[in-house]
């Protein structure tokens, strides 16, 4: 009986394990699952109007959280974050920011993100991908 016990908790987190692995994997969309994660590699910038702050090897971590068309973005190198900036899918596999105007643009899917945004004389850049 120890055995079977023994033999079945060895199975649980060999499952467990494969589970995490494949559920994070690149070739998810963000369009099309209700939350979303990923890290996205490639140049990056932020600049306040006094300081500026830009790199070709950064990262920024994609989160899409509970609402499921809210998306948070966590960038290196001492960048500020963007939280809880709104999308809406349109068509296959994009995603459009709601509210948008000239001075945003943020296309995101599952290998590429592309970023120009501005908010109170602020403005973060990416151009990235997975």
């Amino acid at each position: 009986m120890k055995n079977v016990i023994k033999i079945l908790g060895v199975f649980m987190l060999v499952m467990f394990t494969a589970i995490s692995f494949t559920s994070c994997s690149n070739d998810d969309d963000p369009a099309d699952n209700d939350f979303f994660a990923g890290t996205y590699k490639g140049s990056i910038s932020y600049n306040d109007g006094s300081t500026t702050n830009s790199t070709d090897n950064g990262e920024v971590f994609v989160t899409k959280i509970a609402s499921a068309t809210k998306y948070n973005f966590r960038f290196s190198n001492g960048i500020p974050d963007l939280n809880g900036l709104e999308f809406e899918k349109q068509g296959d596999n994009s995603l459009v920011m709601v509210g948008s105007n000239a001075l945003v643009y943020v296309r995101i899917d599952n290998n590429e993100l592309k970023m120009f945004y501005t908010a109170d004389g602020k403005t973060w850049t990416a151009n990235a991908t997975r």
